[in-house]
């Protein structure tokens, strides 16, 4: 996790996502993309080549996958072995262990796939590298399950492959395992910026971290972005506070919340999307592996991507592990930790880290927001 003082900030490469804490606006459910911003359409317009109602084909098809992913998962039992969306034909694979609970998936709208793992064993793999993690070298960057191929994918630096395989076999894993080389090493999104941030001090020093969603009685946003029991400020050195880090858990997660302790900040269910507007959360709907995801941040503004992966396990370069994260394809920048994700206005989860830029892409992840809310009893706002 590479953090710099606030007094170096001006130069450097960073991006902040903040929440407006202003009047909550309307929203609107007329059409799929009534609540979707200009910047956000043209993002997603831009991401995924579509016209303007394609984009409202795509929201509203990944928001019924959605939720017959969530009927199936519960109907199907134990045979339930995964959900994938497709981004180009809009439809929802539900992977299955048992074949007789492919006619229950047909009757659903979705498309059966048989698969000999399913997302229950793949989950125990995951669980079993994790428990071997404290000894893999820093050049294994991570490992994910991954749906699509039914596989865990364990993911290393160019040419050390061999340490991946190596911590596969420490770790007893049965299941056939994929070796990847990774983009870049991972790091925490925790660079100092400014703008529209919420400070804090650690160690003596003042750090920058973006507000994520905001929550009856404060906002969410991630872990390693101040320690539980330090104060939130407007600014520095310290003039106006905002409130105090209620709680907070990092590493093995990265989520926290903080307690707005000043009235002049009144927590809404808006997002600042940095070009003069605003979106509207509308739920907390989690989309399924293969949807749109869109992220929003101070330097590089709307970048949309794919989900690719859920409850990837993340090293940092400062060897902090992380488990649970969301893999995501939309790029990012030093300065966006904590800030918000987006399937069209359903949120998604509060930006942690990941490796690359926007200039040439990168790979980047984000904490699942409904863990926060049921960890500490928290309300989304939502308009």
């Amino acid at each position: 996790m590479t953090r710099h003082p606030v007094a170096r900030s001006i130069g450097t490469t960073t991006l902040s996502l903040a929440l407006v804490l202003a009047g909550t606006g309307l929203a609107s459910a007329e059409t799929p993309t009534a609540d979707i911003s200009p910047e956000q359409m043209a993002a997603m317009r831009a991401a995924f080549g579509l016209s303007e109602s394609g984009v409202g084909d795509l929201i509203a098809a990944q928001e019924d996958a959605a939720e017959t992913e969530a009927e199936l998962r519960e109907d199907l039992g134990d045979a339930f072995g995964g959900a994938v969306f497709d981004i180009d034909t809009l439809d929802l694979t539900v992977q299955v262990t048992d074949s007789s609970a492919s006619d229950a998936v047909r009757d659903a709208g979705a498309v059966p796939e048989l698969v000999d793992n399913g997302e229950a064993e793949l989950a125990d793999v995951v669980e079993a590298l994790d428990a071997v993690a404290g000894g893999a070298p820093a050049t294994v960057h991570g490992w994910y399950a991954d749906p699509v191929r039914d596989a865990v994918v364990i993911e290393a630096a160019p040419g050390h492959e061999a340490e991946a395989r190596t911590l596969a076999e420490r770790a007893g894993v049965e299941v056939d395992t994929v070796v990847e080389e990774s983009a870049g090493t991972p790091r925490t999104y925790a660079d100092i910026v400014g703008g529209n941030p919420y400070y804090f001090q650690e160690g003596g020093g003042w750090y920058v971290c973006s507000v994520g969603f905001g929550v009856v009685g404060g906002y969410v946003t991630a872990g390693h972005c101040g320690a539980e029991g330090s104060d939130t400020w407007l600014d520095v050195p310290g003039t106006q506070r905002i409130g105090t880090v209620a709680g907070s858990v990092f590493p093995t997660s990265d989520m926290a919340w903080v307690e707005v302790t000043d009235s002049d900040f009144v927590p809404t269910a808006e997002v600042n999307d940095y070009e003069g507007g605003t979106v509207t959360v509308t739920g907390s709907t989690e989309a399924p592996v293969g949807a749109s995801v869109c992220r929003s941040g101070q330097t590089t503004g709307w970048h949309c991507g794919v989900i690719q992966a859920k409850n990837q396990t993340v090293r940092y370069s400062g060897n902090e592990r992380v488990r649970g994260l969301t893999r995501t394809t939309a790029c990012a920048e030093g300065g966006d930790s904590g800030g918000s994700w987006l399937a069209g206005t359903e949120a998604q989860g509060v930006t942690s880290g990941g490796s690359g830029n926007c200039t040439f892409g990168g790979t980047t992840y984000f904490q699942p927001l409904n863990p926060i809310l049921e960890r500490w009893d928290l309300t989304l706002l939502t308009g």
